[in-house]
Order: C-alpha cells, then structure tokens, then sequence
C-alpha cells in the first residue's frame, strides 16, 4: 500500500474517533439535561402510549359496529352492539383528546425545564473560562451558542420529539390493530414498509449534510452581524459599509443557497410518501373489495384497513420534519457541549490559600510564559516589587508588558516558575482573595448598561451614595459627572455611548479607587485621555496610587514620571532598571525614549 493510501486511513480512522467522542460527549450531555426531570419523562410516556391507544381504536370499533352493531339493530332490533359501540368510540376520543392535551403539558414542562438549565449552564460556564478562551472564541461564535443553536433544540423539544414518539407508536399501533382487523391488508400495508423506507433512508442521507450546512451558514451570519454592529464605530470610521455589504451578502446568498437545497429535498420526498401512501391505499382497497365480493371479509373490516392505511403515512411525513429537527439539534448540541466541555485554563485551587490582610508585594520567580509554545513571550523573568512601590513599565510594542500584568492579575498562569503575592503562589491563593486584592485597569474601559453609579459601584457593590461620590472626586470624575442630565443617576446608554472615551476612562478610575486593592494594575489606562482631563487624572492619580503597590503601562511619559521606579523591557527581559530622574539623566533606551517625547511636545 503506498503512504498516501496509510494516511488517508490514518485520516479517516482518527475522523471516524474524533465522531465517536463528540457523539458521546453530545449523549453525556443530553443524560445530564433528562436525569433531573427522569419521572416526568416516565410518566410523558404513559400518557403518549395510552392517548395514541386511544386514538388508535376509532376505526376498528367503527368496524366493530358495521359489522355486528347493524346486523343487530336491522335483525334482532338490539341496539345495545351499536350503542356500547358508539360509547366506547366516544370515550376513546374524549379520552385521547384529554390526554394529549395533557402530554402536551408535560412536554412543554420538560423542554423549558431543560432549557432553562441549559441556558444557565452556557452562560455560567462561558463567564467561568478564562481568558485564554475568550480572546481566541470570539463573541460572535458564544452569541451563536445562545441563541441559534439553542433554539435549534427548543425546536426539536417543543415539536419533534412529540412527532416522533407519536408517530412512532401512532404507526406501531396502526400496524397492530391492521393485522388484528384483517391480516391480509396488514401484510400489504407491510410491503409498503419497503419503499417508505428506502425513501426516508434516502432523505436522511442527504439532509444531514445539508442540515449541518444550514447551522454553519446561520453561525457565519450571526458572527458577521454582531462583530459588524459591535465595531459599528470603527466601521464608520474606515467607510467600511460597502465591504461589510458585499461580504453579508455573499453570506445571506450561501445561506439561501443551503436553504433552497434543503426545500429541493423536501419537495421529492414529501411528494414520495403521498404516492406510497396512495398506492398502498389502492391495493388495500382492490384486495379487500375482491374479498368483500366473495364474502371473505366483512364490509365494516375493509372500512378499518382503509382508514387505518390512509392514517398510517400521515405521521411518517411528521417523523420526517422530526428528522430535520434532529439534525439541525444534534449538530447545535455538539458545538454546546464543545463549549462546556471547555476547561479553564487558570483553574481555581482545590486547597485554596486564605489572604485576609494581603501587604501587596509581588514577584516574579523564574517565571517563562508562552502564549503558544514556539512563541515565548517571558523567557526566565525575574522581578521583585516590593509593597507599596509604583513601578512604570516601558517599551515597544511586543515586549511583553501587558503579559506582565496579566500574569499578575492570573488572567494567564505560567508555563514555568510562579507569580507570588506576598510569598504566595497566585495559584494557591483563594480567588475571592485574589479579586479583592488585584484591581486591573486596562484602556478599554467597558461601561455596562445602567447609570454612572452602578457603574462605579462594580468595585464595590455594597458601597453606599456617599462613598461612590467620594470615589469620583477622587479621581477627578465628579465635575463630568455633575454636569451629566441626570448626575450619578444617568444612564450610560450601551457600553458607555453618552460619555466620552476619556470619561469612561475617569469612571473606571474611579471603580477601581472604590475596590481599594492593595496592588492596582494600570495598562495604557491613560491612553484615551486628552491633555486636560489627563493633568486631572494625573492628581487623582497620586491619591489612587497611594499607599498601595502599582504596576503602570503607560506610553505617555508624563503618567511615567509619577513612579518610583521604571522598568524599560524589551522581548521579554528588563534592560534597565531605576528611578524616573536617573534614567531620564543617562544615556539609556528610557533616555532616548524620554527625549524624543520631550521634542513631540515642542
């Protein structure tokens, strides 16, 4: 065999293990979401059998009265057959309506049931992976998992499992009361199996790629959209309207592409069963009406092989919608239980570490960290900063600043060595610890729906009126804040759109003072600020830096000078170490760096 033909196996081999292990995946999944609500799927059950035996009875009780009700009723004149007869059919119709009404309910109890956990264990669990995930699934892909694939299951909660169980046992029963009625007609309408067969074998083996095809055109369009309305801005900026145009419309083109294809299908297969069904209800008929003729079987019993065959394809079209259910649930299932599967990559500690009273010295002790294994980004780091000391990091671009800080936060772990706060091990530490300690201010300075007040109190929730004043003051944000319409209680409409980016910087200021942790992490927080709104961040600076170990990423030199200490870095290592005014009189990277800042302001 050539390498080629041993690679493809190979392929296929680890395709045929990779299915196998999303199936099962997908199946723990659904077991997990059916064991808390295990006795009312039993009981959905019972009443599904007992409501389609029910239904199922109508036309052979039928068959029951024509042929020993009338006889009765025309020689004896006893119309107790008849009448029994038509009380029995009418409680079994009361009796199968009532109950399906009653399925009904419980199906819908069971699916909001399960949804509803499945909802909270997306959203719980997406919040709870960290920030490696975040930054490579994007928004678009989660918002996908939230809404179109889950409602791909709610369809087939709500609809499809009713129109496969019931069809299912509407045809079993169908089937067996068929052969009880006439045996004959039960085994023609057992022939017709054949061909409905294979026509449904037909349809599921092209609708399942084409179903898988939808949920990707429908996903690729859910992304576009919301990355398009999320970065509406710099879409308005860059004129980028018309290529979004082109580009969404190649999208919508593909998914009507996919959808017309699926039609297509469904417009040779539904016509299929009507002639099965049709043709199997002729021969039933020419069959049966020989046998009437020669007194073989009775008028009342073909009146039942007769509806009992034209009402048994009528579900086989609904098992078929079923199956386009599935298909469209199965594969939204598989990419769901692909999300939850997800571990964190900075797991919380099995034995955490209590630090009630942390002191805020950090350090870094041998610490290597690689965001992908041929790329390392902190090789062998070593840094000690002491309590209370402001440090200023510097550099270009890539050198590794922002890792820094968020290894101190523990947004990242890493690959060797540990990042210690106060000589512990920010892996040991306990996570509510660690949150109360860390604060990290970043330049994206996110503003969630609601008014400025909540918004600053997110760093401390349970801070009252006066204290969220006081924070702002601060910080330098109350003035902007007065002059709002509605002071404190304006709404920052979504993601801060009625402030500035210099203003929502202020109010992550002022967050952040609110929090009051012993280490505070800045990066490049005062990147959006204008000159005069940085001069006031400056002073609210000195009060939020005080008293506490500081960490700032900054390539405005003027935040620079308020440190006691700059690191320059470059790949990943420091190249020099010292105060502000030491560095700014040698001859160093900060120095030129420093000068050149000076000329830009000339």
């Amino acid at each position: 065999m050539s390498v080629t033909g041993v690679e493809g196996e190979e392929r296929n081999d680890f395709n045929k293990a990779e299915s196998k292990q999303i199936r099962e995946r997908s199946l723990r999944l659904l077991g997990s979401l059916l064991s808390p609500v295990r006795a009312q799927v039993i009981l959905t059950l019972v009443v599904v059998i007992v409501s389609t035996a029910a239904q199922v009875a109508g036309p052979a009780l039928i068959a029951i009265g024509i042929d020993q009700g009338l006889p009765a009723l025309r020689d004896e004149l006893d119309w107790m057959p008849l009448g029994v007869t038509v009380a029995l059919f009418l409680i079994a119709g009361i009796a199968g309506a009532g109950l399906i009404a009653w399925y009904t309910v419980l199906t819908a109890k069971i699916s909001q049931a399960i949804l509803l956990d499945l909802r909270k264990r997306v959203f719980l669990h997406t919040q709870r992976l960290s920030l490696e995930f975040h930054e490579s699934y994007t928004s678009g892909r989660i918002i996908a998992r939230q809404t179109s694939d889950l409602d791909a299951i709610r369809e087939l909660l709500d609809s499809g499992v009713n129109q496969l169980v019931q069809g299912a046992l509407y045809m079993l029963f169908i089937g067996i009361a068929m052969f009880s009625v006439d045996w004959v007609s039960g085994l023609v309408l057992f022939g017709a199996l054949i061909p409905l067969a294979v026509l449904t074998r037909w349809f599921q083996l092209r609708s399942q790629t084409l179903f898988r095809k939808t949920r990707v055109a429908s996903a690729r369009l859910i992304v576009q959209f919301v990355e398009t309305m999320t970065g509406i801005r710099a879409v308005k900026a860059f004129r980028k309207e018309k290529r979004n145009e082109d580009e969404f419309g190649d999208l919508v083109e593909d998914y009507r592409f996919v959808n017309a294809r699926v039609i297509q299908l469904f417009g040779i297969f539904d016509p299929g069963l009507v002639l099965i069904g049709n043709v199997a209800l002729a021969v039933v008929l020419l069959v049966g009406g020989l046998r009437v003729a020669d007194n073989g079987l009775a008028i009342g019993a073909l009146l039942a092989a007769l509806l009992y065959t034209r009402q048994f394809f009528a579900p086989a079209q609904e098992m078929a919608m079923f199956y386009n259910s599935y298909q469209s649930a199965a594969a939204a299932l598989e990419k769901i239980s692909g999300v939850l599967e997800e571990m964190p990559s900075v797991p919380d500690p099995t034995d955490p570490i209590d630090l009630w009273e942390a002191k805020g010295a950090v350090r870094f002790d041998g610490v290597e960290f690689a965001y992908k294994k041929d790329r390392v980004i902190l090789p062998e780091f070593d840094l000690d900063i002491p309590s209370g000391q402001t440090i200023a990091l510097v550099g270009s671009t890539g050198a590794g600043k922002s890792t820094l800080a968020k290894l101190v936060s523990r947004f990242y772990d890493p690959s060797q060595g540990a990042v210690t706060l106060d000589g512990i091990d920010l892996r040991q530490l306990h996570p509510k610890d660690l949150r109360r300690a860390i604060v990290m201010v970043t330049q994206e300075a996110y503003l969630f729906s609601g008014t400025v007040a909540e918004n600053i109190a997110l760093g401390n929730p349970d801070a009252s009126r006066e204290e969220i004043v006081a924070a702002a003051k601060a910080v330098g944000a109350h003035e902007f804040i007065e002059s709002l319409p509605g002071g404190y209680d304006t709404d920052v409409n979504k993601r801060g759109g009625r402030v500035s980016a210099g203003q929502r910087q202020l109010l992550s200021f002022a967050r952040a003072f609110l929090a009051d942790p012993v280490v505070l992490i800045l990066d490049e927080a005062t990147a959006s600020l204008d000159i005069p709104s940085e001069r006031l961040v400056q002073e609210g600076l000195t009060t939020l830096l005080a008293d506490r170990t500081a960490i700032i990423i900054a390539h405005r030199l003027s935040t620079v000078a308020i440190a006691d200490r700059v690191l320059v870095m470059e790949h990943g290592i420091i190249v020099e170490d010292g105060t502000p005014r030491d560095l700014i009189a040698g001859t160093g990277r900060f120095a030129q760096l420093h000068a050149a800042w000076r000329e830009s302001l000339v």
